[in-house]
């Protein structure tokens, strides 16, 4: 008998901290409205790992993401790369400010949500970190919250849908970097290593991602249609346990992000006659397309 898999995968948003894209004020400090939001790095790896559960086991996998409207842009991305078959975007005012835990207790409230109105869950897919935070906190609060069985730092992994098992290598750092093999019952929380690498070896895998991709773009395109939004009262969560108000962490100071020194020395010259000679002769070898240290080209 063929078992219907249903999969959870979880991303955020983040500042876009690749050179040229962020921003900062005066004072170095990371000013958010002017630095584009991409999806978190570490996410990806996550992402990956339920396309491949849903290549090799079919079933349905959604995405979920707690932060501003904006964020309906980070789950349009996952659907793009992951060919999720819907979104779900945890968002109000209440919920801004939370700290990792709020942010748990909120996410926690999205999957039993989701449970109750549309399907019960199989996996739960969630990445190492976040790259604004750092922390590492989220995925096993929120699996505290749900008493699942949770697997970390996951490199490869395989679902027995009948026997409802989940088998995983995971990679255990200390003195010597090791690998150990795990075993735990669905429904389960996985938490991806940035080692993670998805595998399709049989023929009939790598056609259906192939299919999936193509069925997605579409879907993609008018991922509007296919996203569902809660609030705090969808999530019937009492706000004075979310958000700003429900964040047991205080934050002592703020340290401004330091600028990336230079990877190169430059010369600092004059717009005049003279000066503009002196630069045509230093780019003179690399317009030769010879060697700019030997000045040897033809």
């Amino acid at each position: 008998m063929e078992v219907s898999m249903r999969s959870i995968v979880l991303t955020k948003g983040v500042p876009d901290f690749s050179e040229g894209a962020v921003s900062f004020d005066e004072d170095g400090h990371l000013e958010r409205g002017k630095t584009p939001t991409v999806m978190n790095p570490n996410d990806e790896f996550a992402v990956q790992a339920a396309l491949q559960t849903k290549v090799r086991h079919g079933g349905h996998v959604s995405g979920m993401s707690m932060g501003p409207p904006g964020y309906a842009e980070v789950l349009e991305e996952a659907m793009e790369s992951v060919y999720l078959d819907d979104s779900y975007l945890l968002s109000d005012r209440e919920l801004a400010a939370s700290d990792t835990w709020a942010t748990a207790i909120t996410l926690n409230a999205g999957l039993e949500t989701y449970q109750e109105q549309v399907a019960e869950i199989d996996l739960v897919f969630a990445g190492f970190k976040t790259a604004d935070g750092e922390t590492g906190q989220t995925g096993p609060q929120t699996c505290w919250g749900m008493d699942w069985p949770i697997v970390t730092h996951v490199i490869a992994l395989d679902v027995d849908p009948e026997e409802r098992r989940l088998r995983a290598k995971r990679l255990v750092e200390g003195d010597v970097d090791e690998i150990e093999t795990v075993e735990a019952p669905l429904p389960c929380f996985v938490v991806t290593d940035p080692e993670f690498e998805p595998t399709y070896r049989k023929a009939s895998h790598r056609l259906t991602h192939k299919q999936l991709r193509a069925e997605t773009q579409e879907r993609a395109a008018n991922h509007e249609e296919h996203l569902t939004t809660w609030d705090h009262v969808d999530l019937n969560l009492d706000p004075d346990y979310i958000g700003l108000d429900g964040s047991p962490t205080i934050v002592s100071s703020v340290d401004p992000i330091p600028k990336a020194p230079s990877e190169r020395e430059a010369t600092m010259i004059d717009p005049g006659e003279d000066d503009m000679g002196e630069v045509l002769e230093e780019m003179h070898p690399f317009a030769a397309g010879g060697d700019a240290g030997t000045g040897t080209g033809d």
